[in-house]
């Protein structure tokens, strides 16, 4: 076997501390059963962060409207919980489906143009939809949203209760699978292409790579999965409003692939996690100042350097793409 090809096998194949990770997470609903409803919270966040990441670290797409996606599968899931059925599962590919669609059709906007350019298109995306959603009031309820929704239980046995233990475990299961299609995608001839894309698009061009194809394809699929962690919201809430389609969220989820580290599946994981525990600790301590905190973190992961400041981890990184 040739060095090259050694190297990318040894890459590609899973590290001894994954499972413990992902054990890690399953066990934590049941370790600290008190906080089983930030860790659902956490979770759909990471699941956003990873949809994301497929644009932005492997594709090279600059978003500030993510949350578009995310907020339809919302309100598609919330839709067909109230006026067709309250099937969890149903609900989640309808929301998928949708989202799916909107991310295609978005994503001809976004082939041609600088990140600038993409960056006010997406964000005007989002903006377009809120507003929608502001404005049809008899469908979505407006300022108000779509509130009391009745969601059966999980696989017709486990019921949403408010310890938030069956919602943790319905997120980790999505997150998971989420995370081994990503891992599939990135890590096939698809996903290479998607790199060279994102390191230099007239490069892979010139190769023949099909550039919009490709581009077309995973901001495609990266919608779908944004869908379902929004309708893992909705699903897991009983409820869905205007700020799944806010910028906040967009900027959020922006802030926690950069936390984490962009271009690497377990990064978005990683962000949602530091993000959502040090607004709830910061947010009890200080409450109308806990986002400066997180700023002067951004400043300092800047100018201090990820490897440096987060070195205990990013050794691990060479084995989750």
């Amino acid at each position: 076997m040739i060095p090259a090809q050694a190297d990318l096998l040894r890459s590609v194949r899973m590290k001894w501390w994954e499972p413990l990770l992902w054990l890690a997470l399953f066990a934590a609903p049941v370790l600290m059963p008190t906080q089983a409803p930030l860790i659902n919270e956490t979770i759909i966040w990471a699941l956003f962060a990873l949809s994301l990441d497929l644009v932005l670290g492997y594709a090279g797409i600059v978003s500030l409207g993510h949350a578009a996606f995310f907020g339809l599968g919302a309100y598609s899931a919330a839709l067909f919980a109230q006026r067709v059925s309250p099937d969890p599962h149903l609900g989640l590919l309808v929301a998928m489906a949708a989202a799916a669609v909107l991310g295609l059709a978005a994503s001809f906007t976004i082939l041609r143009g600088t990140d600038l350019t993409r960056l006010m298109v997406t964000l005007g995306l989002a903006l377009i939809l809120l507003e929608l959603a502001n404005k049809m009031e008899g469908i979505t309820g407006g300022t108000d949203g779509i509130q009391g929704l009745t969601i059966a239980p999980v696989l017709g046995r486990f019921e949403f209760g408010l310890d938030g233990r069956t919602a943790s475990y319905f997120s980790l299961t999505l997150l998971l699978l989420a995370f081994l299609v990503a891992r599939v995608i990135v890590n096939s001839p698809f996903g290479a292409t998607l790199k060279s894309i994102r390191d230099n698009r007239l490069r892979a061009m010139a190769i023949g790579v099909p550039v919009h194809a490709r581009i077309v394809a995973i901001y495609t699929v990266a919608a779908a999965i944004a869908g379902a962690a929004g309708a893992a919201f909705t699903l897991t809430s009983g409820y869905v409003s205007l700020e799944t389609l806010s910028f906040d969220r967009s900027a959020d989820v922006m802030l926690m692939v950069v936390i984490g580290g962009i271009g690497w599946l377990y990064g978005g994981i990683i962000g949602a996690v530091i993000f959502k525990v040090v607004q709830d600790v910061l947010s009890q301590i200080t409450p109308q100042y806990w986002m400066f905190w997180i700023g002067l973190f951004l400043v300092v992961l800047v100018l201090v350097g990820r490897e440096r400041l987060l070195k205990p981890w990013t050794w691990f990184k060479g084995g989750a793409k």
